[in-house]
């Protein structure tokens, strides 16, 4: 059922043979911090040039500058089976300011790209990885992973222009090749949570499994009027008016793994040896619980993040930057007293019993892929997919040991249609401060009506203080009007599929059809407004489109019944309900089974604004896109008679 593919040229052994470290014993605590930040500088030499021309200055769009290498990096992950540090040698983004790309101790996680509304950013980057003949291969298919080395970048999620050097995932740097990105983030985009990732259709599964991802925050301080929305942003704020306390986690899932004596794949790196990924083979169908690994927190397994205030209301901005395996957050008073020291994957799951407490502790979910939600959700777990980003307002109620925790997601939410084993993340240690009596969500609820009350302006601040005693609600946040049955001008449709039947090989389809790069799946009118009915015929994928995000309609299990109300029961999974009316750009397509019979329908529906050009939508498993699950899409002007202008004359 899956394609396995193995370049000898770039292969682990060689690797190995190339670089001889001993690995070493791992020296407690590992701290895990916010990825390192991105100084973002303004072109002083554009805006001099603008202001000797006498234009307004403030009315010109910032512009920031950022440099990164695509590079091999020496660096060490640890190993809890074994107590000690792996060396690995893995495909890393590096931020051109670093001295050197050999630090073993620096994380392998992706700076922060952290910037406004309004401003352009320039992102150059570097492909410095070594040759590769594959890339750009005649003949066979494009749908078998190839050019590991070519790249290229995805600012996921992002509301801009997909065609030139904007978001563009359709062109290939090739190793020794700059290319340059322009990302021209609108004044009025929305303020949250993104990310950014590689996408060249063939590698992008094998780079994203080695770590090349990091966090993208747009930061907007637009205040709420009685006519327009705003940013939350505006109302997280302390007393003093400085921001909250605030965490971003990339979760990442880095599988690394050696050489056996017979030159095959294995999981347990022996001292002196280093851990690459040069294979599909490596994380395949049921490999990442079989490889015994954990999921890291920017960078870091099983780390210590930095300390929280008892009772303070902390952001914690979630980035699911893994490849294909499901995390479940939860959050537990750790009870017990036993070390981290060597806990295997197989013991994770009765030392979180003995040692992190029964009851998760709840916190408010405020956005869901970068976009403010029209309420805030209480929530004792929070899945994420692949892709998937979730804003959390955490409070921790008292000072200790807090254990996070990744849950057993039920079977159905894991692409590999078994119920995961938890697994550990961390732990966050909450120091004295004001100790939460009562509820959490009440808590939360008045911190958020007086902050409301300090940070509001007159003439919309009662309008956001009703709102949040009634049940929390945020519509004065919300990025994007509800979209209206009336205001639908047309229909899609999208089945997933893995075509097992047919001989010789594995088929991954969208609509009965492997990706074909030559082909326009979709041509779809500038200014549209399509509702699209979403399905999977054989098991469960992510949903991912570029540009324009989606609002959830109504996800209808293949009994019938509506599991996106916030109350709904959809037989013990927590991640359809409540997700009624929010948008969204990745959504998990349901289908419990390896049978249509069984499969769920999802109705969302979207507006293309703006933005003309290609991009693509795709399974956000992204060994499956590499092998096939994508299409690309053209937004186009309409012709003025109900059609598309076909051509560019």
């Amino acid at each position: 059922m899956f394609v396995s593919h193995k370049i000898a040229l770039f292969g682990v052994a060689s690797i190995l043979s190339a670089t001889h470290v001993l690995s070493v014993v791992a020296q407690e605590p590992r701290i895990v911090s916010n990825p390192p930040t991105y100084i973002v500088e303004p072109n002083t030499k554009s805006r001099a040039k603008l202001e000797t021309l006498a234009q307004n200055r403030a009315t010109f769009p910032g512009e920031v500058l950022l440099d990164m290498n695509v590079t091999y990096l020496d660096r060490q992950i640890y190993n809890p089976a074994t107590g000690r540090y792996d060396r690995v040698r893995l495909r890393g983004y590096q931020d051109t300011r670093q001295a050197s790309p050999s630090g073993a101790d620096t994380p392998l996680v992706g700076p922060t790209m952290d910037v406004h509304p309004g401003e352009t950013v320039r992102v150059t980057l570097n492909n410095m990885l070594p040759q590769d003949p594959t890339c750009g291969i005649g003949g066979g298919s494009a749908n078998t992973p190839h050019c590991f080395n070519g790249t290229n970048l995805h600012s996921h999620g992002l509301w801009v222009n997909p065609s030139g050097n904007g978001d563009n995932v359709l062109v290939s740097i090739r190793p020794g090749i700059a290319f340059q990105y322009e990302y021209n983030i609108p004044a009025d985009h929305p303020a949250g949570t993104f990310w950014y990732h590689p996408h060249l259709h063939g590698s992008s599964a094998l780079q994203v499994s080695s770590g090349m991802s990091g966090a993208l925050i747009i930061r907007g301080d637009r205040m709420p009027t009685p006519t327009e929305t705003g940013d939350i942003d505006r109302l997280l704020k302390q007393p003093d008016g400085s921001d909250i306390a605030e965490r971003v986690l990339v979760l990442q899932q880095i599988q690394y793994a050696c050489t056996d004596s017979n030159g095959g794949i294995t999981y347990d790196c022996q001292p002196g040896e280093v851990g690459g990924i040069e294979t599909y083979d490596e994380f395949g169908p049921g490999t990442w619980p079989a490889s015994g690994r954990f999921t890291s927190i920017n960078g870091q397994v099983l780390g210590q993040l930095a300390p929280a205030v008892a009772g303070s209301v902390e952001r914690w901005r979630f980035v699911h930057a893994g490849v294909r395996d499901t995390i479940n957050f939860e959050i537990r008073r750790k009870t017990g007293t036993a070390a981290l020291r060597t806990l295997t994957a197989a013991d994770t799951d009765r030392w979180i019993d003995e040692n992190c407490g029964k009851d998760a502790i709840p916190y408010g979910v405020v956005a869901q892929d970068g976009l403010t939600m029209a309420q805030v959700q209480m929530r004792k777990q929070a899945v994420l997919q692949p892709g998937y980003r979730v804003d959390a307002l955490v409070v921790l109620p008292g000072a200790g040991d807090y254990c996070l925790v990744d849950a057993a997601a039920p079977a159905a939410a894991s692409v590999n249609q078994l119920a995961p084993s938890r697994r550990l993340l961390g732990i966050v240690t909450a120091v004295e401060g004001d100790a939460v009596n009562g509820e959490i969500g009440a808590n939360l609820q008045d911190w958020l009506i007086s902050a409301a009350e300090r940070t509001m302006a007159p003439d919309v601040a009662g309008k956001v203080i009703n709102d949040l005693k009634n049940e929390m609600r945020l519509s004065s946040f919300v990025p994007h009007p509800d979209i209206q049955s009336d205001e639908v001008t047309g229909e899609q449709q999208l089945v997933f599929n893995i075509d097992v039947k047919q001989p010789g090989g594995t088929f991954f389809e969208i609509n009965g059809q492997p990706y074909d790069a030559n082909r326009i799946d979709r041509t779809l009118p500038l200014n549209g407004v399509d509702e699209w009915t979403l399905r999977s015929d054989f098991v469960s994928h992510p949903f991912h489109i570029h540009v324009n995000p989606f609002q959830v309609i109504k996800i209808v299990d293949a009994a019938g019944n509506d599991v996106s109300a916030l109350e709904a029961d959809d037989d013990g999974d927590p991640q359809y309900p409540g997700l009624k009316n929010v948008w969204k750009d990745t959504l998990w397509i349901k289908n419990p089974g390896t049978d249509p019979s069984t499969r769920y329908t999802i109705t969302v529906r979207t507006r293309y604004q703006r933005y003309i050009g290609e991009f693509v939508l795709h399974c956000h498993i992204l060994d499956h896109e590499d092998q096939g699950m994508m299409q690309n899409v053209r937004i186009t002007l309409p012709d003025g008679h109900g059609g598309t202008v076909s051509g560019h004359h």
